[in-house]
């Protein structure tokens, strides 16, 4: 079982291009499925799991108290496994595929509106160079609705300042371009001035896996999402505004703001980099609430 688990990893690094994160989700939700099943066939292999003995590990993933998300996630995660271990003829059938995982709960995007934004967007200090940073990381998370790890990933290279765009990788390292608005090009030509000040009062370049990095810590290194996330929360509290937010409700935001304002779904869908218009439709629901919330807050007959 740990050979084939190990080839399977191998595969999404090598084959899928998966991020580091991706691959260690797989790792820890597939190692514990594999020490259970092998409990059930007790000295077999992969070959003698059946059906029955995937039943049995989801009802001890409930008994456990995982969420219906995680339960969901990681029978998907078997799934492909075995999928992947039919195409090599190293299993005649797959156990997993005639297996449904629970019925997920739809949660809306959080977002953040308009208003909140505009409040968040201005409370970094224009006066220090971290203050500047911090700006510009804000407006570029918003301004082209950027995934966080897309945003600590941006190098000076990936800038097009004349055309207003950039190229970003997203999941799966597929790189798409996104636009900047004005305020958000004007937040980052000040922070890229404010950069070379901050590596002049450093008296040394970064290391060479840094020097490219658009947005930098105060040490001269890469900023983080883990760092990214405490910044935002420190704005939020400074702003007075929800605490629930996070860096991806900005990219929410960045969605839901669009459609609000008469965008179509497929420039989002190309926006955003999702593959399956599905994804991306969530945002329509997200608009038509709102939409649904103003007519009965405001038709005379709507109660």
């Amino acid at each position: 079982m740990e050979e084939a688990l190990a080839d399977f990893l191998r595969h999404l690094a090598l084959e899928k291009r998966a991020s580091e994160l991706t691959v260690k989700s797989y790792r820890e939700d597939l190692t514990q499925a594999k020490d259970f099943l092998r409990t059930q066939v007790g000295g077999g292999g992969l070959e003698k799991v059946t059906s029955r003995n995937l039943r049995a590990w989801l009802v001890w993933l409930h008994e456990q108290g995982y969420a219906k998300s995680t339960v969901a996630r990681r029978l998907a995660a078997v799934r492909s496994w075995f999928r992947f271990l039919c195409r090599r003829g190293e299993l005649p059938a797959n156990p997993a595929d005639g297996l449904r995982g629970p019925r997920q709960e739809k949660k809306l995007p959080h977002f953040l509106p308009e208003e909140a934004l505009a409040k968040l967007l201005s409370a970094p200090s224009a006066e220090s160079l971290l203050g500047r940073r911090d700006r510009a990381m804000l407006e570029a998370l918003y301004s082209a609705g950027l995934r966080v790890s897309e945003l600590t990933g941006l190098n000076l290279g990936d800038l097009d300042r004349g055309e207003g765009l950039a190229t970003v990788r997203g999941k799966g390292k597929k790189e798409r371009l996104v636009f900047f608005g004005e305020r958000a090009l004007e937040a980052l030509d000040a922070w890229l001035t404010a950069r070379c000040a901050l590596l002049a009062n450093l008296n040394r370049q970064p290391a060479a896996k840094h020097q490219q990095a658009v947005f930098l810590n105060k040490n001269g290194t890469r900023l983080t999402s883990r760092s990214v996330g405490r910044l935002l929360a420190k704005y939020l509290a400074l702003s007075g505004l929800d605490a629930a937010a996070s860096p991806h409700s900005l990219r929410h935001s960045f969605a839901t703001h669009l459609l609000d304002r008469g965008a179509d779904i497929r420039s989002v869908q190309e926006l955003l980099g999702h593959r399956s218009l599905a994804t991306t439709q969530i945002y329509t629901h997200v608009s038509t609430k709102r939409l649904n919330d103003s007519y009965r807050k405001a038709h005379p007959r709507a109660q």
